[in-house]
């Protein structure tokens, strides 16, 4: 049986999500308890700056709410939205602390930017925000 796919709209739907994504977050469900949120991004990708070459990361990002939470579907897009960004590393994983500072204000927040080795050079990049308590 054959079945036929109707032309396909351009930009694609994820496309479409990437472009018009915003950070999203929501209050605190417990506000009054201290503890921790961990999300790793498996598959981040950007491009370099000078090659024009894709690097990629395991982005890891550890962080304790203060009032607002992360939503994670608006994180998953936003991260998505560097895959043809010309960015360096360490460019990279400042703004998207910068931004996620932005959009929740946590307590701290540290974020790891683990970059695929390539041409035998392999480098992570670690940054924070506040004192971790």
């Amino acid at each position: 049986m054959t079945r036929q796919v109707s032309e396909t709209i351009t930009p694609l739907y994820g496309e479409r999500e990437i472009k018009d994504a915003e950070l999203i977050s929501f209050d605190n469900p417990n506000s009054s308890r201290p503890y921790e949120i961990s999300i790793d991004f498996p598959e981040f990708t950007c491009l370099c700056p000078f090659s024009g070459y894709p690097d990629f990361a395991v982005i890891r990002l550890l962080y304790q709410p203060d009032k607002k939470v992360l939503e994670l579907k608006a994180i998953k897009l936003y991260i998505n939205s560097y895959r043809n960004k010309k960015i360096s590393h360490e460019e990279a994983a400042n703004q998207i602390l910068d931004d996620l500072i932005k959009a929740c204000n946590p307590t701290w927040m540290k974020l790891e930017a683990d970059f695929n080795p390539r041409g035998n050079v392999h480098m992570v990049v670690k940054v924070a925000y506040g004192i971790e308590t």
